[in-house]
């Protein structure tokens, strides 16, 4: 078994770490919802709500958002660059040390 550790920054700066396996196929809306963290995921996973987005502090490499993914963040009313829904993230050994900060809740 392979697991890595994803940080989440907090509001305050610090940065907590979170066991992530990645030999399940999770995503890291699903590592974040287990770890108890307030991701409303309201569609599932299926990137139709937005309500998991994060933003990525860190400079990992990403697959580039699916069309699904690209057209639910630009229907947002505030997004970055670095915005992505934490739905679409799988995660795999070269995301070891990801950072990333939860959105606001609307």
């Amino acid at each position: 078994m392979s697991d890595i550790k994803v940080y989440v920054l907090e509001p305050s700066g610090e940065k907590n770490a979170v066991e992530a396996p990645t030999d399940m196929g999770l995503s890291l809306m699903e590592v974040l919802k287990a770890s108890d963290y307030p991701i409303a995921a309201t569609c599932g996973g299926m990137a139709l709500c937005a309500t998991c987005r994060v933003e990525v502090i860190s400079d990992h490499e990403l697959l580039p958002p699916s069309d699904d993914e690209g057209y639910m963040l630009d229907s947002l009313p505030v997004v970055s660059d670095t915005s992505r829904l934490s739905c679409q993230i799988r995660l795999n050994p070269d995301l070891d040390g990801l950072v990333v900060k939860l959105a606001p809740i609307d």
